[in-house]
């Protein structure tokens, strides 16, 4: 889908258009390949720039041409599925037009949040002809959703462990790998992500004001702080995995203990029975008690037995 937006100079509300233009933004989320050649020649960029955004796998970095500058960030998603949260970091596209033509484009796979923020107007200051901030404003917007998301994250570990001190099913388990996972991919996002802020901050062919800088370096130190919280949540999760698979395992052999001794102790009538069952006479055949004494005899060893593994806590 493309979509191509202008924001008035004499206001801030953002309008929808249908020509490129001077001061425009123009919004490709999962465009077709036709939207994609069009918009490539219209501004003469490098078809190959536009279809790398579309790539999942595409690393995120900064590439100067003569005529515009490619940006690709890695931006984060969150995904419900049977009430189980998964987060994950998809590229998105910013190519920002230097000379002939002045423009933004934005490319992406799905649709974002962060996109659908300055669509909505929920950005203060916001102008499309204001490239430079434009693009400073999305930086700082993305390290703001880290950081949401891994708030969120932290909670939905805290949820599992009160859920893990009632019971050791595998389905909490399951769900803390997949918070594993999706720490993974914020954490390397993240780091990509450190490395376009600081070429962004060097790089001369994007004009920044002494504004626009102080913005920049607020989202370098948002995306730190993302990352300082994405190791210390990584580390709190390794540990809560490691404390609750040797909980399982101590369960385990505690149920393997019990299960022991009781079946050393329903041994032992087996082995009374089978002793005096092998044509050996019976003390007490003759007065017709024998088979109640032998039972009386068993029950006491089996209690005998009993109390000596529960003193030794076999049980």
């Amino acid at each position: 889908m493309k979509t191509i937006y202008k924001t008035l100079e004499q206001g801030c509300s953002l309008e929808e258009v249908q020509d490129y233009c001077d001061g425009n933004w123009v919004c490709l989320i999962s465009p077709t390949a036709e939207e994609v050649k069009d918009v490539s020649q219209h501004f003469d960029i490098d078809l190959q720039d536009m279809i790398s955004a579309l790539d999942e796998d595409e690393r995120a970095r900064v590439d100067a041409d003569d005529d515009y500058t490619l940006i690709i960030m890695d931006v984060p998603y969150k995904e419900e599925a049977e009430d189980k949260d998964s987060y994950g970091t998809v590229p998105l596209a910013i190519i920002l037009g230097d000379k002939t033509q002045k423009y933004i484009i934005t490319i992406c796979l799905r649709e974002l949040p962060l996109l659908e923020d300055f669509r909505r107007g929920k950005i203060k200051k916001f102008y499309t002809y204001k490239k430079t901030r434009f693009i400073i404003q999305i930086l700082y917007r993305n390290a703001t959703y880290y950081l949401q998301y891994l708030r969120m994250l932290e909670r939905s570990i805290g949820k599992i462990e009160q859920e893990l001190h009632k019971s050791t099913r595998n389905e909490e388990l399951f769900q803390l790998l997949s918070l594993d996972k999706s720490l993974v991919y914020l954490s390397n996002s993240l780091r990509a992500n450190e490395l376009v802020l600081e070429r962004l901050m060097r790089l001369e062919s994007v004009k920044k004001y002494p504004e626009d800088e102080e913005l920049l370096e607020d989202a370098i130190v948002e995306n730190k702080q993302a990352i300082e919280m994405a190791n210390v949540y990584s580390s709190i999760l390794d540990v809560t995995m490691e404390a609750y698979s040797s909980v399982i395992s101590n369960n385990l052999n505690s149920v393997m203990k019990v299960l022991t001794s009781i079946t050393i102790i329903m041994t032992i009538p087996t082995m009374i029975f089978s002793f005096f069952g092998m044509n050996v006479p019976l003390p007490w055949q003759n007065d017709g008690n024998g088979l109640v004494m032998i039972s009386l005899l068993s029950l006491v060893a089996v209690g005998l037995a009993a109390l000596f593994m529960f003193r030794k806590k076999l049980f």
